[in-house]
Formats: structure tokens, sequence, C-alpha cells
């Protein structure tokens, strides 16, 4: 984290927030759920699903008896966006059978992390999701860690943070040009909206939810957990890179491509990102946007509340 962002939290953070509700001990209300559509076009409602303040311990352990799946490391593609070929990794899980298509998770770290912070061999979201899905709590799905920088490699050592925030930005163009189709290409996929999510953590939180917007028409589900600033104007972390917008606001572009769930949620104890979460909600609220927006008791900005997310995330997509 910068020394710039370090000083902004420490004022931030003597803000409480008092527009938020925290989320109960089974379940968290959605700040949209009377608006969702799914009633109407059939669709089960996902907002109306329960969520958790807590993963249950056994899920989060290795157990010898369940298959994992396997991790293509190292995955390279060509990135006209970044003018340079890009890495990934992907998770394909237990049972992977190329005559089955599958549909994709697309998964954003956040600053300074990489395409291998989080899905890479007994990581915590590859444990996590193993252990779902041989629960039969989530679907069989091809996970994909995505890098966020997206400019010619050699200048990646030499970028200052302010150049580092555009290079990420570029991943949201990156995502819908350059990655999709070679994914889609190479695995077994099943192509279409609503066989299609975006996750991501902090920065990637920022990433995931503009990506969601601006490709609207080939992703259904968005995941934004504990989200930086960024994606459309705020009033947090003023003068800063932190606060540079991607879009003027939350725009949909046809009822057609209305994002079939987006889940947004971040930890009573975050030291940054309470606000501008809570702002993007209340945002979407004024556009007529269904959002799930949750606060919840006791997290802060960690692999904890990471794997809270994905926890709840992983139950309600690609149910359809």
């Amino acid at each position: 984290m910068s020394k710039m962002k370090r000083i902004s939290a420490l004022i931030l953070g003597s803000i409480m927030i008092l527009s938020l509700a925290a989320c109960g001990a089974g379940a968290a209300e959605a700040a949209s759920a009377k608006d969702s559509p799914a009633a109407d076009e059939g669709l089960r409602d996902l907002y109306a699903m329960e969520t958790y303040d807590s993963v249950p311990a056994e899920l989060l352990e290795r157990h010898g008896d369940v298959d994992y799946g396997t991790i293509d490391e190292d995955v390279e593609y060509y990135s006209a966006t970044a003018g340079d070929n890009k890495y990934c990794n992907v998770l394909l899980p237990a049972g992977y059978d190329e005559s089955q298509e599958y549909p994709v998770l697309y998964m954003i770290h956040g600053w300074g992390g990489a395409y291998d912070s989080h899905v890479y061999e007994d990581s915590s979201l590859q444990i996590l999701y193993g252990n779902m899905l041989s629960e039969g709590l989530t679907v069989p799905m091809i996970i994909v860690g995505v890098d966020m920088y997206t400019d010619p490699l050699a200048d990646k050592d030499s970028k200052t943070e302010e150049e580092m925030r555009l290079s990420y930005d570029k991943t949201v163009d990156d995502i819908g040009l350059d990655l999709m189709p070679f994914i889609e290409e190479r695995y077994s996929v099943k192509t279409g909206r609503l066989n299609t999510a975006v996750s991501g953590v902090s920065q990637g939180a920022t990433t995931s939810l503009a990506t969601g917007f601006k490709w609207q028409s080939k992703i259904a589900y968005i995941a934004s957990l504990a989200p930086d600033p960024g994606v459309i104007p705020t009033p947090y972390y003023a003068g800063t890179y932190w606060n540079w917008p991607i879009f003027d606001d939350f725009t949909i572009e046809s009822p057609e491509t209305m994002p079939r769930y987006i889940y947004l949620t971040v930890g009573t104890e975050d030291p940054w990102n309470i606000e501008v979460t809570a702002y993007y909600g209340k945002e979407m609220d004024k556009k007529g946007i269904p959002n799930q927006n949750d606060l919840v008791e006791g997290y802060g900005h960690d692999g904890d509340f990471w794997s809270l997310g994905h926890y709840n995330f992983l139950q309600k997509i690609f149910l359809d």
C-alpha cells in the first residue's frame, strides 16, 4: 500500500459510516433485492438467496479425499491491449472433460499482485472452491487468474504508481478483447453472458466492477470485494491517482444487458474502502441497478475476507 493511501486512510478511518446495515448472524439483506428482474424472467432471484458472514472451517482446509482440480500455470497469450504477451493461471475443476463445456470466472488480484496471487496450487481459492464443489455448494467452472499489469513487460519495473494505476485500468479492455477470446479458444468454455463472471479484491475489485459494466453484453455476474475508488467519480482520495474514474457513471446499455448479480461487500474493520463500497451501491440504486451491498462485521482487508466474499459469490453464479 502506498504512503499516500495510508495517510488518506488515517483521515478517512475517523469517519464512521452509519448508512450501511451490518450483516446479521446468518444472512445479509440485499440493498436492491426488491428491484431484481429475475422473477419477471422466470429466473432464480439471486438477491433473495442467503449470504453468510463466515466460512465453515472445513471448507478452508485441504482434505485427502477431495479432488481440487488442476492448475495450468503461466499460460501465455498475446494482448493487443498491452502490446505484448501476458500470462494467466487457469484452474480447471475436478473432472474437467474437454467433451463438456464450462462457465468461466475471471478473478483479479489487488494492488501489487499478479495472475498467480490467488490461482495457484494449494491457494486458498483453489481449496475453498474444490471443497465447495465436492459438497455440491457450487458448480463446475473454470477460474482464470488475471494479471492487471497491461503494458509491455520490459517496462514494469520502471513504472511509477500513477503509471501502474493506468496500466491496471487497461485490464478492462484486455479481458474483453484479448483474454476472453483466448480462453474460449483454448479451453472447453460455455460462452455467453450467463456463463461468464468476474470477481476482484481491492484494486482488482475496482477493475472487476468496471469490467463487468464495460462488457455487460459478455459478463452477467460481478463480485467487487472491498473496491478502491476509481470506477466512477467519488469524493474519496481526491487529488490522487486513486480517485481517477474509469467511467462517468454506472450505465446499463439495455434491459437485456442488466447484470444478473452484482455483489459489493466490505468488512467493518477495513481501513480504506468502507465508504467507497457504500457509495458505489447507492449510485447504482439511484440508477435503478439491482445490487447487493454488504457490510460484514469483524472483517478487514485481507485473505479471510476474500475467502468469505468468494464463498458467497461462488454459491450464486451459473445456477441458470
